[in-house]
This record gives C-alpha cells, sequence and structure tokens, in this order.
C-alpha cells in the first residue's frame, strides 16, 4: 500500500532458525519429531489428568492447564516454522505476524504465571496439609486459572498492539523464526522508544513477579521441610515438588539468561537459540519431568493403558 514515497509493509520474511540450505531437511525432521513428542506428551497429560478419578486434584488441575498452555505455545510457532523449511518463500502475512505474536505472548505469559500458581498450590499442600482441599478449593483453582489466563490475554493485547502500532515501511525481514517483539522493533521505521518501554517493562515485571511468587512459596516450603523430624518425611515432602522444581529451573534459567547475559554479547542469534529452548524444547520436556518424576501420573498411565474404555467412563 503506497503512502506518499513510503510503502507499508504488508507481510513479512522469517529468516528462521538458521540460513544454511544444507540444514534445512535435517532441521525440518528435529523440529518435526519435537513438535511430535510435544503434542503426544501434553495431549497424554491432558487425558489423564482429566478422565482419571485417583488424580482429580488440584496439582493436576495446574498441570493439565500448564499441558495445555505447552500445546498451545508449541502449536503458535511450530507449525509455521515446519513449513519454512520446505518452501523457498518464507513469508508470514501482516495480519499472521501479529495473530502469532499475540498468541505466543498469551501463553508465555500464561505459563510465567502457571507456575506460580502451581509454586502456590505446593506451598499449601506442604505447608498447611490439613487445610489444603480448604484453601486451594475448586473454587480457587478455577479463579487462579482465569485469572491467569485473563492477565495473559490483556498483556498479550496491549504488548502486540504497542508493537503493531508503529510503521513498517523499509526492510521487512525478520531475524527470527516466528514474530517476537524485538526483532519486529528492530524493523520498524517509526520511534520505538514507547513500545520498547512497554515491551520491556511488561516482560521485567511478569518475570519479577511470577519469581517472587515461586521463590517465597519454595523458601517457606523449604523451611517447613527441615521442621520435619524423619529423614522419610522430608524426603516424601520434597517429592511431592521436585518435578515442578525442575520445570521451573528450566523455564527461568532460560529466561533469565536472556535477560542478564550482558549487552555486549546480546544478539538476536542468542536470542533465536533461547527461543527455540522456552518455545519448543520446554513444552516437549514438561510431560517427561512431570511423568516419569510423578508416580501418580505413572500409575494412572498404567491404569490407562491396562482399561481405557474404563477411564473415559469415569469423565
Amino acid at each position: 500500500m503506497a503512502l506518499g514515497n513510503l510503502t507499508q509493509v504488508t507481510e513479512f520474511i522469517l529468516m528462521g532458525v538458521s540460513d544454511r540450505p544444507d540444514l534445512r531437511i535435517p532441521l525440518f525432521f528435529v523440529f518435526l519429531l519435537i513438535y511430535g513428542l510435544t503434542m503426544a506428551g501434553n495431549l497424554g497429560i491432558i487425558t489423564l489428568t482429566s478422565v482419571d478419578s485417583q488424580i482429580q486434584m488440584p496439582m493436576y488441575f495446574f498441570l493439565r492447564h500448564l499441558a495445555i498452555i505447552n500445546l498451545g505455545d508449541s502449536t503458535v510457532i511450530a507449525p509455521k516454522m515446519l513449513v519454512n523449511f520446505l518452501v523457498s518463500k518464507k513469508t508470514i502475512s501482516y495480519y499472521g505476524c501479529a495473530a502469532q505474536l499475540g498468541g505466543f505472548l498469551v501463553f508465555i505469559v500464561a505459563e510465567t504465571f502457571m507456575l506460580g500458581v502451581m509454586a502456590y498450590d505446593r506451598y499449601v499442600a506442604i505447608c498447611n496439609p490439613l487445610l489444603y482441599m480448604a484453601v486451594v478449593s475448586p473454587q480457587v483453582c478455577i479463579l487462579l486459572a482465569s485469572l491467569t489466563y485473563l492477565y495473559s490475554l490483556t498483556t498479550a493485547l496491549t504488548v502486540s498492539s504497542c508493537v503493531f502500532s508503529m510503521s513498517y515501511c523499509s526492510s521487512n525481514v525478520i531475524n527470527h523464526f516466528y514474530c517476537d517483539t524485538v526483532p519486529l522493533l528492530a524493523l520498524s521505521c517509526s520511534d520505538t522508544y514507547i513500545p520498547e518501554t512497554i515491551v520491556f517493562t511488561s516482560a521485567g515485571t511478569n518475570l519479577f513477579f511470577s519469581m517472587i511468587i515461586v521463590l517465597t512459596s519454595y523458601f517457606n516450603i523449604v523451611l517447613a521441610i527441615l521442621r520435619i523430624s524423619s529423614s522419610e518425611g522430608r524426603r516424601k515432602a520434597f517429592s511431592t515438588c521436585a518435578s515442578h522444581v525442575m520445570a521451573v529451573t528450566v523455564f527461568y534459567g532460560t529466561l533469565l539468561f536472556m535477560y542478564l547475559q550482558p549487552r555486549s554479547n546480546h544478539s538476536l542469534d542468542t536470542d533465536k537459540m533461547a527461543s527455540v529452548f522456552y518455545t519448543l524444547v520446554i513444552p516437549m520436556l514438561n510431560p517427561l519431568i512431570y511423568s516419569l518424576r510423578n508416580k501418580d501420573v505413572k500409575d494412572a498411565f498404567k491404569r490407562f493403558l491396562s482399561n481405557p474404555c474404563q477411564s473415559f467412563k469415569l469423565m
């Protein structure tokens, strides 16, 4: 669309993970395998926590929603990424790019706070076990999940609106494998001070407050575990949150790596590698972390395999 001497961008070109032609097919199969495992693992968690009557507890309610979020995050990114490995014209429409950015933000912000909610759930379970079902009641679970989705949707709409309120009238080549805020702002021919301030303030605030929830919860959990007299009791208490500790460490470790690296060493290529991890690899790992280290989930999987029809009757 011509605007005087300027041409408003109507589509973007995604450079992808690598610009080496000889890696396109091998990378296609690697990421196809990752996405396939992500789909299978997260759909498995969603199915088990929905149909098995023996794991209808708050912990597994939140785990089901984490699996939904992981599935959504990967699905926003992976299909377009896989297609671009096989085509020569790696384009995405202006509105398609806006939708992808909005979807990505919804799920990444939701994951950040869902991990915080799950940490709070573990805190109540270990520090106030007698009040657990009263404090984390079904109504409270639904409220916490709803607030997480509502806040993430509001954040996504605000941030993506700021990014796409900018004019894109010169280069349309995005140095990334999906539409993300930083590479998009780098392309804008408008003053990006206000959108950049909103983007980085929002990201920093979300990371800070979600980490405060997680760290405060686990600080109190550690104190409660140390007060348990028997070693068996301490082991059992720690085992109930070991999977979540692993998931939190991997997720926040990746985000902190991006935020805390020196500006002199910061590059979009580094961001791409970190983005591969938290948009594709972590959603694949989470079902493995929560199933391999969780006896309840493993038992539910065995019951499902032995009698799937009976499992579905329990719904």
